[in-house]
């Protein structure tokens, strides 16, 4: 199987179902944002010596994959062909109790922090910051198309996990998070 199709030549792509749409469609901006954090986060997984983290992470990534092929998948053309998997409350339920367990284990936060630390808290920060542009297109997607509303929850939830975890790193390699200086 070649890579190349030459199909995305004049501008266009196809979403699951073969509807064909100009690549600058807020949904193909939404899943791009989305693989972009991907890619960010296989930068974190890549520099981590942390087993759990990785593996925590790792579980993430494959959650986005499933996040892009439902916003890949217009929700009112279901293929008939084949079952999209679609986020749910549990993929939101399982970032929760991530939260509540990496947060427990850091001291609380009494001033706001800036980005940095150790270089995969960095990257972790720069991940929340992706993500927070994803749930952005993500929401000027849903005011126009009707989309799994999990999805906002979804990241909405990530990127609150991802500035937890980014803490957790920097707490675990003992480098204090930066407090920001009013």
């Amino acid at each position: 199987m070649k890579i190349y199709t030459k199909t995305g030549d004049k501008g266009e792509t196809s979403l699951f179902g073969g509807k064909r749409v100009w690549k600058d469609d807020l949904r193909i901006q939404a899943y791009g944002t989305t693989d972009e954090l991907n890619a960010v986060l296989g930068i974190a997984v890549a520099e981590l010596s942390d087993v759990e983290l990785k593996d925590v992470i790792s579980g993430i990534q494959n959650d986005l994959f499933t996040v892009g092929s439902d916003l890949a998948s217009p929700i009112e053309k279901e293929n008939k062909n084949f079952v999209i998997p679609r986020i749910d409350s549990q993929f939101v339920t399982r970032l929760e109790l991530l939260i509540d367990k990496f947060d427990s284990q850091l001291p609380a936060l009494k001033n706001f922090i800036l980005p940095g630390g150790s270089k995969v808290s960095a990257i972790l920060h720069h991940a929340r910051t992706v993500c927070r542009r994803a749930e952005r297109e993500v929401v000027a997607l849903s005011r126009i198309e009707g989309i799994n509303d999990q999805i906002e929850v979804y990241l909405n939830r990530l990127s609150d996990l991802l500035f937890v975890l980014a803490r957790f790193e920097n707490f675990s390699s003992k480098h204090p998070d930066i407090e920001w200086r009013k």
